[in-house]
């Protein structure tokens, strides 16, 4: 049986091999049969072209051979003479004439030279020539301190960037502030009295910020939200002078490691939570999260005021200056608590009028009635019509002489305000400002503080010295007939109508296009990008508009916060963005910003750069979002083409790891994104 089985295997084997070797020799056999008669076709051979040619007579058709049949021609000649003029009718072509010799062959094209190891077919090749080479630039590749990129010249061309790395700063300069620590400008200053100290005072050109300004010793990942309301680790913020001297006032306390936040204040020492029940009880009207969004803590220490607040849906800006009791604006930063450098002394605080629905006071060291009240006065700019300010003090309920008189005095002053006291219990007075001008028109000819001249503007702040006037309210009611949120961030406010851009259409139509545009795209980085997953919690958008964006991320539900900055280069829309119920500030993006270093887990911009490249530095405004952005936090950056090279170049000056991203449009779009991160750098 096993004979049987190879022999008949074999046999099977030996007819498939036939089989095959049959096929393959049919296949040559037609593929000589088609080269020949093509090439009886191509060789000049078979020249002959038939025509069918109709005979009138019959109705047939006869067929005829090619009257051009033999002849030779040459193409290019015929070419070019009917390029330059059209041939006459009727011509006639001699066959002598169409027989003229060809013209030569050109000669063979010289042999190009690869400098690659890709050669023209796309394959990798070790067939290639080295070319020239700088020898100094080769050994020190390595060493090399520049990055490069390209940048457009204007005129259509790429040119080449050059962005230098920027170097690290020493250790003592880890909470620089450069406009507010500019020591040699403060000992220029004619006075200190009424605390220029405290104010702007930004380097000269040149003199500026020029290298990385390091965390310091034992930086640790922020604590997140909401713990961090209650903990922040000791190596963030190691400043132990605050605790010492406010530890009897349970603002603050050092536990291991870590500070720990009780919520108590100078006036509060049993909690903020209580503090806050009794503002209810004593004025329901004042109605958190509802009438009352908006609030500013002036003088905050660690803002606890402002942290409890936010549970009941207020948004607090917490302002202090950069004075003896050091860092406590850097404290409500690492709590995740909105908070500003400022300071009430010579000029304008940069709020647009009224923006906060309360103003707060608790034992803020701030002498309200000096000057003939002028710094009530900027209160009453910022104050909302209809507004509340609430001083918890000791002139409000301590009776001593001193104290006594300047419960006077601020009573005094209150009334020539045309504020009304609307409740005083214990050691809180609240008062309410008018809800239009009636009755500063009414007072008594000759009354101080007058109103400010009808062409001075409340929302000018940059830079505006303090005004001792009253300023006056829209007479359109504009501020004033807000409604309550969460409604009012997306009903498009009266104030809009004052905002000077031009427009084709109406603003409010571009409001609600600007809403839409962001909740989208919002949407999107939630989605594809994982916003969720950043434990976003201080958030700072560099060219805010009418705040869409941080519409966009309330309305995602991202447990955050957003400053919104309106650049001075832009039109001021910085009112109708706390008519939203947001926050938000006037900034020059040439200057400094008035924050600590590591301030924000997310920078964004969108369309600040090529705006602002015409008036500033491009690299200058980097650098300094790196000095106010934490280690492992993001910046994106949303912005034409033509600049994002040099935006990419500089983010890699800085040590950033950035990333090209395509917009929602596609690639052929005139936008992109580029998204950075931020590493940790110690001196």
């Amino acid at each position: 049986m096993k004979g049987i089985t190879a022999n008949g295997g074999g046999g099977i084997s030996d007819l498939c091999k036939s089989a095959a070797l049959i096929r393959i020799s049919v296949f040559l056999l037609i593929s000589v049969v088609f080269f020949y008669v093509g090439k009886h076709f191509s060789d000049g051979s078979a020249q002959q072209l038939l025509f069918f040619t109709p005979q009138q007579d019959s109705g047939s058709a006869a067929v005829g051979l090619s009257p051009n049949l033999g002849k030779a021609f040459d193409v290019s000649s015929v070419v070019n003479v009917t390029a330059s003029s059209p041939p006459p009718e009727n011509i006639q072509i001699e066959p002598q004439q169409a027989a003229a010799a060809p013209p030569p062959p050109p000669p063979p094209p010289p042999a190009v030279e690869r400098m690659g190891v890709v050669d023209e077919n796309g394959k990798m090749t070790d067939d290639f020539e080295v070319g020239e080479y700088d020898t100094e630039l080769v050994e020190n590749w390595s060493k090399t301190n520049e990055s490069e990129g390209l940048e457009s010249d204007g005129k259509g061309d790429r040119v080449r960037v050059r962005v230098k790395k920027f170097p690290l700063c020493a250790a003592s300069m880890r909470e620089y502030i450069p406009c507010l620590d500019n020591e040699e400008a403060i000992k220029q200053l004619d006075s200190t009295e009424k605390g220029e100290r405290f104010e702007r005072h930004c380097p000269e050109e040149g003199k500026g910020l020029n290298c990385i300004v390091p965390a310091p010793k034992g930086y640790r990942t922020p604590i997140p939200w909401p713990r961090s309301r209650d903990e922040v680790w000791f190596s963030n913020v190691p400043h132990a002078r605050l605790a010492e001297d406010k530890g009897g006032q349970n603002w603050i306390a050092i536990d291991k490691d870590k500070f720990k936040f009780p919520g108590g204040g100078t006036q509060f020492i049993h909690g903020a939570d209580q503090y806050l029940d009794q503002f209810e009880k004593m004025l329901p009207e004042i109605a958190f999260g509802r009438h009352t969004r908006v609030a500013l803590d002036v003088g905050c220490g660690v803002a606890s005021f402002g942290a409890y607040l936010l549970s009941r849906n207020v948004l607090t800006l917490s302002v202090a200056p950069k004075d003896v009791h050091e860092n406590q604006i850097q404290f409500a930063l690492e709590r995740g608590v909105p908070a500003m450098v400022a300071a009430f002394a010579t000029r304008r605080l940069l709020y647009p009028s009224q923006a906060f629905d309360l103003i707060h006071c608790s034992r803020c060291r701030i002498n309200w009635t000096r000057d003939d009240g002028i710094l009530l006065l900027e209160i009453n700019r910022m104050l909302r019509a209809g507004g509340y300010f609430a001083w918890a003090a000791q002139p409000v309920y301590k009776h001593e002489a001193a104290l006594e008189e300047q419960w006077e005095e601020m009573v005094n002053l209150t009334t020539r305000l045309c504020w009304t006291l609307v409740k005083k219990e214990g050691y809180i007075a609240i008062w309410q400002k008018p809800l239009n001008n009636s009755c500063y028109l009414s007072r008594e000819e000759g009354t101080l503080p007058p109103l400010c001249a009808p062409d001075d503007d409340p929302d000018k702040v940059w830079y505006v010295d303090l005004k001792a006037c009253i300023s006056r309210l829209p007479e359109e009611g504009y501020g004033s007939n807000i409604t309550a949120w969460p409604e009012r961030l997306q009903t498009p406010p009266d104030r809009l109508q004052s905002v000077q851009i031009d427009a084709y259409i109406s603003r409010k139509e571009l409001f609600r296009a600007e809403s839409r545009y962001w909740k989208e795209i919002i949407e999107g980085y939630v989605r594809a990008l994982h916003w969720g997953k950043f434990k976003l919690r201080n958030v700072l958008d560099m060219r805010a508009g009418f705040g869409g964006f941080a519409a966009a991320l309330i309305e995602n539900k991202l447990d955050c916060w957003v400053l919104n900055v309106i650049p001075v280069s832009g039109p001021n829309t910085l009112p109708v963005i706390y008519d939203r119920g947001l926050i938000g500030v006037m900034h020059d993006w040439c200057e400094p910003f008035d924050t600590y270093p590591r301030t924000y887990d997310l920078i964004h911009a969108a369309g600040l750069f090529s705006v602002e490249r015409k008036r500033c530095n491009v690299s200058t405004i980097m650098l300094e979002m790196d000095r106010i952005l934490r280690p492992g936090g993001h910046v994106y950056i949303r912005d034409s083409l033509g600049i994002m090279d040099e935006l990419q170049e500089t983010g890699k000056a800085l040590g950033w790891h950035v990333s090209m991203r395509d917009t929602s449009e596609g690639p052929h779009a005139s936008y992109r994104i580029l998204t950075c991160d931020k590493r940790l750098l110690r001196a």
